[in-house]
């Protein structure tokens, strides 16, 4: 729940960094902040940072998708589409990992997770369907889904590696803070060859929304986020997706004064159930 309250937010905290600052400079800036809390914290609290050289594939592995190529695509997504969209597209990150978990890391689920997942992706799109059926489905907007569908596929294929990972032995600090490291570093190195403007907006808005992001949507959620996956599966885990739009809206209701009806309603109640039946499935097994 602390993950959904804080990614559930992060959707529209997110629409603040856009504007004079390019996508790809904001996620620098965020996850290396990030990176360098999460290594202070383990130096302060003397936890090891060292890994092997498993581990530091992991980690980039880790860092390459879910932190880079991920990041960078929802940003981009974001400022083409209405975020709510994009919302709807990462609700299918559960879905995804249970088929790469089941073919690639032969990892088994139950049947409860599946309807689950299902009952998940379902809520989601009946929660925000007006606000898919209001989109003007121009060129930008379907560029923008793309985008999308490209940073949610990411994202799963990074949770393996964050698995791989686990498997090796990587504590999830260290691990965390090393694939943030190695995913702003590669986007650096993207910046640079690509020649983008790097520039840091000034203003109160942006400043507090990197600070909220970084800290809250970066550190705090995502260790969470890969201690809840090691404890009960990533398909769990990645439940957190479904649940982060209903949130949003919330947070849309009270701050863009949005109006949302009955439809609402139904789709907050299957997302409740699907989570209901995540909590109560077995933990996946080796096949």
């Amino acid at each position: 729940m602390i993950c959904a309250v804080i990614w559930g937010t992060t959707w529209y905290a997110i629409t603040w960094q856009l504007g004079t600052v390019e996508p790809i400079v904001s996620v620098v800036w965020r996850f290396g902040l990030a990176a360098i809390i999460l290594f202070t914290v383990c130096l302060a609290t003397r936890r090891p940072i060292r890994l092997n050289r498993r581990q530091h594939m992991a980690a980039v592995g880790q860092g390459a998708f879910v932190f880079a190529v991920s990041y960078a695509f929802v940003y981009a997504a974001e400022g083409r589409i209405n975020s709510a969209v994009v919302a709807v597209v990462f609700a299918a990150l559960a879905f995804l990992n249970l088929v790469l978990f089941r073919f690639v890391a032969r990892q088994a689920a139950s049947r409860a997770s599946w309807m689950g997942a299902g009952l998940g992706l379902i809520g989601v799109l009946v929660l925000s369907g007006a606000e898919i059926m209001g989109a003007e489905l121009g060129r930008g907007a379907l560029i923008g889904f793309g985008f999308a569908l490209i940073a949610v596929f990411s994202s799963a294929i990074g949770n393996l590696y964050a698995w791989k990972g686990q498997v090796e032995g990587a504590p999830v600090l260290s691990q965390t803070a090393w694939a943030m490291a190695y995913g702003t570093a590669m986007l650096v190195v993207f910046g640079l060859a690509t020649g983008v403007h790097w520039s840091v907006d000034l203003s109160a808005g942006y400043l507090l929304s990197l600070l909220y992001l970084s800290v809250f949507g970066s550190v705090v959620a995502f260790v969470i986020y890969f201690w809840v996956a090691r404890a009960r599966g990533y398909a769990l885990a990645s439940y957190i997706s479904a649940l982060t739009p209903p949130i949003a809206i919330l947070v849309s209701v009270v701050f863009e004064h949005a109006r949302f009806g009955w439809p609402a309603v139904v789709g907050l109640l299957l997302v409740i159930g699907g989570q209901v039946l995540m909590i109560r499935a077995p933990k996946v097994s080796a096949a």
